[in-house]
């Protein structure tokens, strides 16, 4: 075998999505071992950092993956991201959390149904406001779509944060009655309910790995697991750091049940219409393509998986506030998919795992890493005391404020590559991939009577 057939093997090796995944993810988390052992983390300490760095890759994985469906599939520009995670978490709760007697807590109570149908539920309404949204909005187009739905994000923190929706008292019995027909009725066992306002609730329903875990009838296992890891490897109270990890892995598989999805989406009929819409909605109108219902169902179906999407992410969590939905969360996401590339739903995973490791999680690492490694002291209390002794050649203030300060420091740098990227690569990594035009192959046989490559969306090359 020659060299060129070893090197067109390994280029069409690389060319494959799960290679690409593969090397990507095999980078980021050696780089974080690497690093750990360099500075010397323990075993703890190394699960700790895999454990954030996969959340975090799985939570803005398949956010971007959402928006894709949104902005790379459709071209419909949502800035309102945070705000079905919102709804998600918080319908969740509502649903989910045990009930409180009146007058009993001071945080309120819930329905006491179990995970599941919150999960459910969660989604549901999610979907439903994003058909709310969707009916008027989508008339609009561009700039004044965005407007829309950041608007409504802003709406629904500021509605959480009210004390008119802060609690209230829910009757005995709750009828739906239509043409004096009982058609529904249900006793719910909470007597107050309500969002909670500015403290936000208290996620003291069933943990959310547990949960999946017992539906899955691998509890009493996983208990097991984890004291044979007390016993040989982490003696003191593993649980929390496993959670972690095993929570993150769920996370990603979640990532791959998005991504199959969509790509099935994609390809079929009405992936190819929405993509039509996103190129030249007037031309698919006159095409007899009803794009106003192919619109309002993708918001819709993008809508429900930003909601699952805040779930997972919050429902880990012992409580949630309002100020956890701020619009930063929706820039964020929205960096991720430039980074990778919207249109592509590959991209779209590597740029959530590109951001989560890099931009995200990566400036915080670093800062716990040299912590770890030196006692630095505390940091100058402003900018001028930390520059004013480098008139000395004494780098080392300067050195602990910047640490000190890595939170505004990685929106800075998220800011520095976002610009880079839109004057050098604005179509991401895996932008406007070339895409088959037909799932029929179209392409004429060759002359050794072979067929041909397929057509192209965009009449050049297939990749």
């Amino acid at each position: 075998m020659s060299v060129d057939d070893v090197r067109g093997r390994l280029d069409g090796l690389f060319e494959r999505d799960v290679t690409l995944v593969l090397a990507v993810l095999g980078a980021i988390y050696l780089a974080y071992v690497l690093a750990g052992v360099a500075f010397g983390y323990g075993l703890r300490g190394q699960l700790n950092s895999i454990a954030n760095l996969t959340f975090y890759i799985g939570a803005f994985g398949m956010l971007a993956l959402a928006l894709n469906l949104h902005w790379g599939y459709t071209g419909l520009f949502n800035i309102g991201i945070v705000g079905f995670m919102g709804i998600g978490v918080y319908v969740t709760a509502l649903v989910s959390k045990p009930p409180v007697a009146e007058g009993g807590a001071a945080q309120v109570g819930g329905l006491g149904l179990p995970l599941v149908v919150g999960v459910v539920a969660g989604v549901a309404v999610a979907a439903l406001f994003g058909l709310l949204v969707a009916l008027p909005a989508l008339r609009l187009r561009a700039d004044y779509l965005a407007i829309v739905t950041v608007a409504f994000s802003e709406i629904v923190r500021f509605t959480m944060m009210s004390r008119t929706f802060q609690e209230a008292t829910v009757p005995d019995t709750i009828d739906l009655t239509v043409a004096g027909v009982r058609l529904f009725s249900f006793d719910p066992a909470a007597d107050t309910i309500g969002l909670g306002g500015g403290g936000g609730l208290i996620l003291n329903y069933t943990d959310p790995l547990e949960a999946l875990l017992r539906l899955l009838f691998l509890w009493e296992p996983y208990l097991g697991f984890v004291a044979f890891v007390e016993r040989n490897f982490i003696p003191n109270n593993p649980k929390p750091v496993i959670d972690g990890v095993v929570y993150g892995i769920v996370l990603l598989v979640c990532v791959g049940l998005f991504y199959l999805l969509l790509s099935r989406t994609g390809k079929s009929p009405f992936g190819r219409v929405l993509k039509a819409i996103r190129e030249d909605e007037d031309v698919a109108n006159a095409l007899g393509k009803d794009t106003d219902r192919f619109k309002l169902t993708a918001f819709v179906l993008g809508a429900a998986l930003m909601g699952l999407g805040g779930i997972l992410w919050y429902s880990g969590r012992g409580s949630i506030t309002p100020p956890s939905f701020r619009p930063n969360i929706t820039f964020f996401v929205w960096i991720a998919l430039i980074i990778g590339g919207a249109g592509s739903n590959t991209g779209s995973f590597l740029g959530g795992a590109i951001f989560a490791g890099v931009l995200y999680e990566g400036p915080r690492y670093v800062k716990n890493l040299v912590e770890a490694a030196f006692e630095l002291g505390d940091a100058p209390r402003n900018f001028g005391e930390a520059v004013a002794p480098l008139a000395s050649l004494d780098p080392v203030p300067f050195l602990v404020y910047t640490l000190d300060s890595v939170s505004q420091l990685r929106l800075v740098i998220m800011g520095v590559v976002l610009i880079w990227l839109m004057h050098n690569r604005p179509e991401g990594l895996l932008g406007h991939r070339k895409e088959t035009a037909s799932s029929v192959d179209l392409s004429r046989p060759g002359d050794d009577g072979s067929s041909g490559n397929p057509a192209a969306a965009d009449g050049g090359e297939t990749r």
